[in-house]
């Protein structure tokens, strides 16, 4: 028997149950790790309201995010063995492969012997964050030196990997978030510029710092009304890449700035980088090289113990956390 969180309606942190359950072992091509730390995401808070992409039949466990030691490995396995340290790409489908418990088990591929310099803590703040952002600036949007990039909703794990990444390019990071409060967190994490869009013209101020050429590419997991002064700083041949929907406003289209501008608005999910072996691998050696030099290094919010994962949800639905929320097990 296992402790393992599940829960049986949809609805606020406070359905999330800690329960005992048998765990089976690995099968074939699969790998059974004892957890040390979770990374909490927001995709875990929208499947336990039901209203993710996947929608789970009901008890249901969760999580996308882990590290710990392996338990044991299912047959098929190679290079790996029980006892070694390990972080996971987040699955496909955290409902087949759920990570919130004392095990979890896992596809063998998205196994990743981090490097030994992290703590468990890091270990499990890793993947989600650095391969969404990876995958929009690097994969898809080829951010280079020359580029100003847009990156809204700054202060989230992925924000703050958004950051490291542009400056490991050399491309000048613009933070945007909605108050003042955070403005010199973010400029000492490697921000260039922050822009309080609560407080100040978010259009005029992104004319300011990026001149008459404009932003090339722009990263929100926000859409509503944002888009319209985003595209409008825009520069000619610019690429916005959404990966979210957090605002609660309609978005609009902003058909003649899209059109004078030749502007690319594209849709984007982790999963088109998790699902592509060869484009995985690719940003699995960019991340661990990073991490290796330090130019990557994972920012935690707050570390709560497993018996508060009620607790751990409630302040990631909080909005106050400058970075990843980790569950210790």
């Amino acid at each position: 028997m296992a402790k393992i969180v599940r829960f049986h309606e949809f609805g606020g942190p406070e359905v999330l149950r800690i329960e005992n359950a048998d765990v089976a072992g690995p099968g074939p091509g699969e790998v059974q790790i004892r957890v040390k730390a979770l990374g909490l995401n927001r995709a875990e808070v929208l499947l336990r309201a039901g209203t993710y992409i996947e929608t789970p039949p009901l008890p249901s466990s969760l999580g996308l995010e882990a590290a710990g030691i392996i338990e044991a490995v299912g047959e098929g396995v190679g290079g790996m063995a029980p006892g070694d340290a390990v972080s996971i790409v987040p699955p496909m489908s955290m409902v087949r492969w759920p990570a919130y418990g004392e095990f979890a088990t896992f596809p063998a591929e998205l196994i990743v012997k981090h490097p030994p310099s992290l703590g468990w803590e890091e270990a499990a703040a890793i993947w989600m964050q650095y391969l969404t952002a990876y995958g929009a600036l690097i994969d898809i949007a080829r951010l280079g030196r020359e580029d100003f990039v847009v990156i809204t909703a700054a202060s989230s794990s992925v924000g703050l990997a958004a950051i490291q990444i542009a400056n490991m390019t050399g491309a000048t990071a613009i933070a945007v978030t909605r108050t003042s409060r955070k403005r010199q967190a973010l400029l000492d994490m490697g921000a260039a510029h922050v822009i309080a869009s609560a407080e100040e013209n978010l259009e005029e101020r992104l004319k300011e710092i990026a001149g008459p050429e404009g932003i090339r590419v722009v990263l929100d997991p926000i859409g509503g009304p944002i888009f319209e002064p985003l595209t409008t700083a825009m520069a000619r041949g610019g690429i916005l890449i959404e990966y979210g929907g957090l605002s609660c406003e309609p978005t609009p289209f902003p058909l003649f700035t899209v059109l004078c501008k030749s502007l690319t608005l594209r849709g984007y999910l982790v999963h088109e980088i998790i699902g592509d072996p060869v484009r995985l691998e690719t940003a699995k050696a960019f991340i661990l090289e990073g991490l290796e030099s330090r130019a990557l290094k994972p920012t935690i919010a707050r570390i709560f113990p497993f018996d508060q994962i009620v607790e751990a949800h409630r302040f990631l639905e909080s909005n106050e956390q400058l970075g990843k929320i980790v569950v210790t097990v």
